[in-house]
């Protein structure tokens, strides 16, 4: 299985709940290019699975709309998600090829070190609107690879 992760694009600061925190129009921006991205690049995912928080999804809507994509919310990849959730989540997706989570750091630091066998998740940085790649084999940690990882403004 073929697992995206892309953090959720630029939102305002905390003047309300941590929940409702929308996307500025920068966030709407990198959201976009991101979007562009999987469309210039034929990427399509065969599900996006977004955290419930407004940023996350906010920015899933928008790629989900460029590319004509089903998109669900899962309580799991809210803001605390442990590799074992993740984990799960997508076993249970396993009859997809291509998965595309929107969620949140440093759950997906933490996840992807995780995957990749990696025993300190500080090695990775996962910046906004930023889109990882990851091939698992099994779903079970250190057995996935990484193809790739692009933040939105290097993509064109």
């Amino acid at each position: 299985m073929t697992v995206g992760f892309l953090r959720h694009a630029e939102a305002e600061d905390g003047n309300g709940t941590d929940f409702d925190r929308h996307l500025t129009p920068k966030g709407f921006e990198q959201a976009g290019k991101v979007a562009k991205f999987f469309l210039h690049s034929e990427l399509y995912p065969d599900l996006i699975i977004t955290s419930p928080l407004v940023r996350a999804h906010q920015t899933a809507e928008v790629v989900a709309e460029a590319i004509g994509c089903e998109m669900i919310t899962a309580q799991w990849l809210s803001c605390g998600m442990e590799p074992a959730e993740c984990l799960a989540g997508l076993a249970a997706t396993r009859e997809c090829e291509f998965v595309l989570l929107v969620g949140h750091e440093p759950d997906f630091s933490c996840t992807m070190a995780d995957l990749l066998g990696m025993p300190d998740p500080s090695a990775i940085k996962v910046r906004k609107a930023s889109l990882s790649m990851l091939e698992l084999a099994e779903f079970r940690p250190g057995c996935g690879q990484l193809q790739f990882s692009l933040p939105a403004r290097l993509m064109n």
